[in-house]
Order: structure tokens, then C-alpha cells, then sequence
């Protein structure tokens, strides 16, 4: 990863919501901001590689993982939580979209200091405004959790909030995945999270493992290796631990399906399921 910007898995990701608009007009999932915010990155061969016809299967699946959370914000918001966290946001547009600011929503963005003052020079550069609903949190996960940077920039903890947290859980170790998830459960009744996660490889069929075993190994030569993986029974009884005591837990190809009819008879099946999962938990009574 370089310091001062988005990782390639967060550039690859961005890249992914961006193509989707241009090659499938964002049927799944609309983002204005996507493209423009990509801005001298449509260079990058990672970028590049998303906008390639063959890779329709994967822009599928990222847009519906992305609609996902972000329908997982309005229940949110329509039960009360009127405080929204990306954690690690790299290029993430919801807080300059941010839907719900009308209700009073705020939007908090946390990311490593020079990454934040990356994006913040990108937004400046590409036009696209900042608004008040939206506040950035730095923090160096290498010196301290996100608690405290959020409390700093003024993060309410005696009010229920959201958090967005995509694409960072594999990265991160066991104890780091479950230190976050126990502040969100600490927060007031109410709180709760999207994330996702991969299964152990040796649960994979051969050829899954196969695939597995080269985005492994793109990611680690990348300078971001996969450091942690669960099994769904494991990760859904720690959860409960916690203080979750429901949880959504949806493969990715079954995500991709879900979201199919509204991408329209041209949308791309989804890609090959390599044992990837989304999750939608919080905290209080089960609905």
C-alpha cells in the first residue's frame, strides 16, 4: 500500500462502482460520483482492469454489495440512528451523496490521515462538494482504534450509529475485526454494522481454492495479504456474544442474484463463488 492514498483494493473496488455506471449505467447501484472521483486514476492498470467487458460478473457483485449497505443505512435511519461511520472510506462517495442529511444524518469517514488529505485534494480537484453532513476522522490504525478519532471530531457514543465497513475485514487480524465490532456493540441499542468477510480456503471446493489462492496472492504482492477468516457458525456465535443478537449473513453470488432483476436481461451472472459473505448485524430486539 502507498502511503497517502487509497490501497489498490480500495482503488479496484472504486473502479468497479465506476465502471458499472459507465458499461451497465448503474442499474444495480447509482453513483453519480463514482467516475468523477476516480479522476487521473482511470490511467492506473488497476483501475483499467474494471472497465474490461469481461469482468461485468465481478462489477455486479461489488455494485450490489454496495447497495446492500447502503439499504441497510435507510433501515437504519428509519429506526432512529441518525449517525453513519465508513470505516476505512478510501473512495467511497455516500458521505457526499448522504440520502438521508434532510433527516439529520451525519457521516463520518475514517481513514489514515494522509489517505483523508489524498481524498480530500481529489474532491477539491474534481469538483465535488463537501457537505456539512460530512466530517473526516483521521486515524492511524497502527497507533489507535477508531474510538477515539471519532470522539474527536465529534462522534456522539451516547447515540446509536451505523457503520459502513467494506472491503477492509480481510485485511485486518482477528483481534483487530473484533475490537471494532465490540465498540460498535458497546455503542447504544440500535447500533450496528455491514462488513464482509471470507471463509477459511481449505473450506473451498479445488477450483474455488484455486481462484482464492490468486486474488491472495495479487492482494499480498499488492502489500495488503489476507489476514483473517471465518467460519459463518464461528463468526455468528461470536456475534451473538457480543451483544448481536441477529444477523444477515448472504454469500456474494447470492447477493449478485438478488440483485439481477433490477440490473436488467443484459446484467452479468455472478462471478464463482470463492466463499465471500456480507453481513448486516445489530444490536437490540430481532425484527
Amino acid at each position: 500500500m502507498q502511503v497517502g492514498r487509497p490501497s489498490s483494493t480500495a482503488r479496484a473496488a472504486a473502479a468497479l462502482r465506476a465502471a458499472h455506471q459507465e458499461l451497465e449505467g448503474g442499474r444495480v447501484f447509482p453513483d453519480p460520483l463514482a467516475l468523477p472521483i476516480l479522476g487521473a486514476d482511470t490511467g492506473d492498470p488497476v483501475v483499467e482492469a474494471a472497465f474490461r467487458p469481461e469482468r461485468g460478473d465481478v462489477r455486479l457483485t461489488v455494485a450490489a454489495r454496495a447497495r446492500f449497505a447502503e439499504d441497510a443505512v435507510g433501515a437504519a435511519v428509519a429506526r432512529g440512528v441518525r449517525q453513519c461511520v465508513v470505516l476505512g472510506a478510501g473512495l467511497d462517495t455516500f458521505g457526499c451523496r448522504n440520502p438521508y442529511g434532510s433527516a439529520g444524518l451525519r457521516v463520518f469517514e475514517v481513514d489514515h490521515p494522509a489517505t483523508q488529505e489524498w481524498k480530500r485534494h481529489r474532491l477539491a480537484e474534481s469538483g465535488i462538494a463537501v457537505p456539512p453532513s460530512l466530517t473526516f476522522a483521521p486515524v492511524d490504525f497502527e497507533r489507535s482504534g477508531p474510538a477515539d478519532g471519532l470522539r474527536a471530531v465529534g462522534f456522539d457514543p451516547g447515540h446509536p450509529a451505523f457503520f459502513l465497513w467494506l472491503g477492509v475485514v480481510p485485511y485486518l487480524t482477528r483481534a483487530a475485526v473484533f475490537a471494532t465490532l465490540g465498540f460498535i456493540a458497546g455503542l447504544p441499542t440500535g447500533s450496528g454494522v455491514v462488513f464482509d468477510y471470507g471463509e477459511p480456503p481449505e473450506s473451498l471446493p479445488p477450483e474455488q481454492r484455486a481462484v482464492h489462492e490468486q486474488r491472495a496472492d495479487w492482494a499480498a504482492r499488492a502489500g495488503e495479504p489476507f489476514l483473517s477468516h471465518f467460519a459463518p457458525v464461528e463468526l455468528r456465535a461470536a456475534l451473538r456474544d457480543l451483544g448481536f443478537p441477529t444477523a444477515e449473513d448472504i454469500r456474494y453470488g447470492d447477493l449478485a442474484a438478488r440483485y439481477t432483476e433490477a440490473a436488467g436481461p443484459d446484467a452479468a451472472g455472478a462471478p464463482p463463488d470463492l466463499g465471500a459473505h456480507v453481513v448486516h448485524t445489530w444490536t437490540g430486539a430481532v425484527r
